[in-house]
């Protein structure tokens, strides 16, 4: 029997020049546009990225899904696109960074599936160089489709017009997005804040950004992109995930606004595994959950440092299911907390809960970021770091990261009994069985 035909699909992949010029914003309004029209819409984010999916899955309604050629690999990108063709009338995909930035970077996810761009740029202080670095980034390689332009923050009907004469017939302006505060997104140090934070606020921004980008005409260009031809993964390119690898494991997984960096394909990867999965809150909580293994995920224990150590029955319960020897696995945000203490940019020290030796400390700059994997005894898991602080006076590491590009150790991973702990964030499709290693329980291996 040969491979399965293609699914047809229009697509479209929101790049840009840089970071900062409105991506996450006009990607979520013409989500929440399009499905306010009645449309399905399936929207991904390329690369590691944790806050804007959020947003994205708040304006589709639907689950927002990472597209990462390195850490998730070309066959789960490819299958993910092909799943999605089966159910959408139209694929959204938000770049990350600059259109050619990073290896892969937003253009090679484009031209290996070859789906069209539109090229969002913040236009403020220029007009006709605007359409220079618009006709630049599009012919810069020969292998991308370019819808055309998104002029974002034009400041009138004039300023559009002298773009939209230099702009030359094959890049075309899509849009001419005039200046709107009440469109943007709030963020702090490691990005966009969470979308569970401004969860009514946000609604109304997101209905604000659709009107935004429907009075200015985007709708009329999008009937003219040809549909995509999904295809899905060769057989046998996707690692395996076999049913029964976590069977009748039940897996406790921390989620709330101190702990939220949590990928759904994580999730869908431990439940396909064979897992239950309970989420709990190490905030609001008094315990956690019986259960035969614990995922404290990454994201803010920092902004919630003192509610976290005043949860005394929580921080309790969490020492007693660490010294229980079950799997545990803390990420980043989950690391810090696992430490025995944490200090903020002030100089104030707050106790974690003391199941790791070593102290967290943030940093106002600098930090660390990038694609590393995890040569762990169970199996090499890839992922990424992300973090602006530091830990010191923690015990030996059981490994380093593997960096994707440079031969220097990466961060640190630790093991003391069962607690596996790091500044990594694991994406767990990238070795299923792996996953299932390192959280099954002693005596069911």
């Amino acid at each position: 029997m040969g491979r399965p035909g293609p699914r047809h699909c229009v697509a479209l992949l929101m790049a840009a020049p840089a970071s900062g010029q409105g991506k996450t914003t006009i990607t979520a309004g013409l989500a929440r546009l399009l499905k306010r029209q009645g449309k399905r819409v399936r929207v991904f984010k390329a690369g590691p990225d944790y806050l804007d999916p959020q947003i994205l899955q708040q304006a589709s309604a639907a689950p927002v899904l990472q597209l990462d050629l390195w850490m998730a690999g070309e066959a789960y990108c490819r299958q993910a696109l092909y799943d999605a063709a089966a159910e959408a009338d139209l694929i959204l995909v938000e770049g990350v960074m600059g259109m050619y930035d990073g290896e892969p970077s937003s253009a090679d996810l484009a031209a290996l599936f070859q789906m069209p761009l539109a090229i969002v740029m913040d236009v403020a202080g220029m007009a006709q160089t605007a359409a220079a670095l618009a006709q630049g980034l599009a012919t810069y390689r020969d292998d991308l489709q370019v819808a055309g332009l998104i002029a974002n923050q034009c400041g009138s009907q004039r300023h559009r017009q002298l773009i939209a004469d230099a702009l030359p017939p094959s890049l075309p302006l899509l849009a001419a997005l005039p200046r709107e505060s009440t469109v943007q997104l709030p963020e702090r140090h490691l990005g966009l804040v969470q979308a569970q934070e401004i969860r009514a606020d946000l609604e109304q921004q997101l209905e604000a950004a659709a009107d935004w980008l429907q009075q200015s005409g985007i709708l009329n260009g999008l009937p003219q992109l040809p549909p995509v031809a999904f295809y899905p993964a060769a057989t046998g390119a996707l690692p395996p995930v076999p049913s029964d690898g976590l069977a009748g494991t039940r897996i406790a997984i921390a989620r709330d606004v101190a702990f939220s960096f949590i990928y759904d394909a994580n999730v869908l990867t431990l439940q396909q595994l064979g897992a239950e999965v309970l989420f709990f809150s190490p905030l609001n909580e008094t315990a956690v959950p019986q259960a035969d293994a614990l995922w404290l995920p990454g994201g803010y224990p920092e902004l919630h440092a003192e509610a976290l150590a005043a949860n005394v029955s929580m921080t309790q319960s969490m020492r007693d299911f660490v010294a229980s020897g079950k799997p545990v696995l803390a990420e980043c945000g989950g690391f810090l907390y696992c430490l025995q203490g944490l200090t903020d940019l002030q100089g104030k020290r707050t106790p974690m809960l003391g199941v790791l030796p070593g102290e967290g400390r943030m940093r106002d700059r600098g930090g660390c970021q990038g694609m590393q994997s995890a040569p762990l005894p169970e199996g090499e898991i890839r992922g990424h770091a992300h973090h602006r602080s530091m830990s010191e006076n923690t015990p030996a590491p059981l490994a380093y990261g593997r960096r994707q590009r440079h031969p220097a150790p990466g961060e640190a991973i630790y093991r003391q009994g069962s607690l596996t702990a790091t500044y990594l964030h694991l994406f767990f499709s990238s070795n299923p069985q792996a996953v299932a290693r390192l959280f099954k329980p002693d005596g069911q291996h």
